[in-house]
């Protein structure tokens, strides 16, 4: 059962409350889990009980996703606020320190709360801010035409949609590379979190001009890339590499941008041994 949680954060006009919603389960040293944009925390549903047998697992749906609200108006979206968010959430837990997992969006977070010295060890998987201008351009055009798709069907046509193993194809293929895995349920709730995420076009906005050009020194990081990764190109691994040469690379054969569902065991091993 999913929690709630509000405490403070610095904002341009003062301090401000901010509210998240998280699942927490199982027990060990604690490790919280990053979604990627327009997600929810339940992409991580398919590891989270294998990752509960070892960790103490702490999976947020970021400010504007999922049912968390958003940030307070006056606060932008950019790394510079969100990290500090999340710190301040993990404060209020009384976590200190948590190793990180995250997943695009999730995983650049997770390089700058690394670089920021704020956890213990990094697992980022497909993680954004690695790309060339073109393809940048490339990805949030191809989640532009994701955001407005979902928006434009109805409820109905979405749930008849998910009924069928190719009718979540259309839904999900373009960050599943085995979207008939996905349960009709969460086909559903993923293109309802799409369509509701009121912190969408302002984290494309902060997104424009990042690029992460900063090694993540005395903090082990993984980086793993899906060899069917349709969103972020996989050879954007090997930049993020270059830029943090002292991060393990690893190839995550037959998944998709979003890796957790299209083969669970070895993303649950990836973010184990990333946090070992």
């Amino acid at each position: 059962m999913s929690a709630e949680i509000s405490f403070t954060t610095a904002s341009p006009r003062g301090p401000r409350t901010v509210s998240v919603t998280y699942e927490r389960r199982g027990a060990g040293e604690p490790l919280l889990l990053l979604h990627g944009i327009g997600h929810h925390w339940q992409a991580w549903e398919p590891v989270l009980d294998i990752l509960a047998a070892e960790r103490d697992v702490i999976a947020v749906d970021l400010p504007g996703f999922g049912a968390s609200a958003a940030l307070p108006e006056e606060c932008a979206y950019d790394l510079s606020t969100v990290v500090p968010v999340l710190g301040a959430f993990c404060e209020a837990l009384g976590v200190e320190r948590p190793h990180v997992a995250g997943n695009s969006l999730g995983g650049l977070l997770s390089l700058q709360l690394g670089k920021e010295k704020l956890v213990r060890s990094v697992t980022a998987l497909s993680p954004a801010g690695f790309w060339s201008e073109s393809e940048r351009r490339y990805a949030f055009g191809t989640l532009l035409a994701m955001r407005a798709a979902a928006l434009s069907m109805p409820v109905p046509l979405i749930e008849r949609l998910s009924r069928s193993a190719a009718g979540r194809t259309v839904l999900t293929s373009t960050i599943y590379a085995r979207p008939a895995r996905r349960s009709p349920e969460a086909a559903v709730a993923e293109a309802l979190a799409l369509r509701g995420a009121t912190g969408f076009r302002q984290t494309l906005e902060a997104g424009r001009n990042v690029l992460f050009a900063d090694d993540v020194p005395e903090v082990p990081v993984t980086i793993a890339w899906g060899t069917h990764d349709r969103l972020l190109l996989r050879r954007q691994g090997v930049r993020a590499k270059r830029t943090i040469p002292g991060a393990r690379l690893v190839r995550l054969p037959g998944c998709g941008h979003v890796p957790m569902n299209d083969d669970p065991a070895l993303v649950a091993r990836v973010v184990l041994d990333g946090s070992r």
